[in-house]
């Protein structure tokens, strides 16, 4: 499991390792994972093991697999979840840096993992892939493009894997989240007129996204769309995209174009989003002690 380090992963690995999953957990920052899996042991599950990668680097997932396959021996599923952008207009961040390690993160990367395990799945006769896209793939925002079309990418790369192993035994579950209560949502602040725009939508939380994709994985279910009232959103992409556009005439202003910051986001990105992902959590630990 990759991105296991906080967030929809950190719940995930929680839900799987109650139900006796063996693990294999891996993100950037080792001290997380090393926390996690101690937490996981204390729990009586089997330790996980650890696996420190920044799949933002090309040929860092392919060296994950290979890692993971010698703990483990094989590999039943694997869960793409790791993710990460950059904001900035499209001219801004055009083919630089930021925007290629987005796609190598959120899109290669999980093609990468995909084309080492699935072929193991595939002589065993089953076996699951979950891929973490996002409903940003059918209603981006300005800012928000290069990320978005990462996702987009993945989403339809997640389909096409589908109907690929169609009947062979292998599941494919896309898991889809709007909103969730995580760090991310410290970061979205920062991209013009989104916090105005998306003030009424319903907030996920992190751990029941777990429940739910663990359920789906044992029903054998395609896709999850969370929260469930942004469902009707996913399935009529056309009616969501008009709504973004009659939001982002009324929430954005028109100086934006003229904003050259071009900021990295995630654990590892910029400092103005660390900053930005460091308070909603301490807002977010403050709430809870209440």
């Amino acid at each position: 499991m990759t991105g296991a380090s906080s967030g929809i992963g950190r719940e995930l690995a929680r839900e799987l390792g109650r139900r006796g999953a063996r693990l294999a957990i891996a993100a950037r920052r080792g001290e997380l994972l090393e926390a996690l899996a101690e937490e996981l042991t204390a729990g009586g599950a089997q330790r996980p093991s650890v696996h420190i990668a920044d799949l933002a680097e090309r040929g860092a997932a392919a060296r994950l697999a290979a890692e993971v396959q010698d703990s483990l021996g094989t590999v039943d599923v694997l869960v793409n979840n790791a993710g990460g952008g950059v904001g900035g207009s499209q001219w801004r961040v055009g083919d630089r840096n930021e925007g290629r390690d987005a796609f190598e993160l959120n899109f290669w990367s999980p093609l990468a993992l995909t084309s080492a395990l699935v072929p193991g799945m595939l002589e065993r006769g089953g076996g699951a892939v979950v891929n973490v896209t996002s409903l940003a793939q059918i209603g981006t925002w300005p800012g928000m493009g290069h990320y978005s079309a990462t996702k987009a990418a993945l989403g339809v790369a997640t389909e096409a894997l589908r109907l690929e192993l169609i009947d062979s035994g292998v599941q494919v579950l896309e898991v889809i989240p709007g909103p969730v209560d995580t760090a991310i949502q410290g970061e979205s602040r920062l991209v013009p007129g989104f916090q105005a725009a998306t003030r009424r939508m319903p907030m996920g939380d992190a751990a029941e996204l777990a429940r739910l994709v663990v359920r789906a994985l044992e029903r054998g279910q395609p896709r999850v769309v969370y929260p469930r009232l942004l469902g009707l959103g996913y399935r009529y992409p056309g009616i969501t995209r008009r709504a973004t556009i009659r939001m982002a005439r009324r929430h954005v202003d028109p100086s934006f174009r003229s904003d050259e910051r071009v900021v990295r986001s995630g654990s590892f990105g910029d400092e103005e989003a660390r900053q930005a992902r460091a308070e909603w959590e301490r807002t977010r630990e403050a709430l809870a002690r209440r």
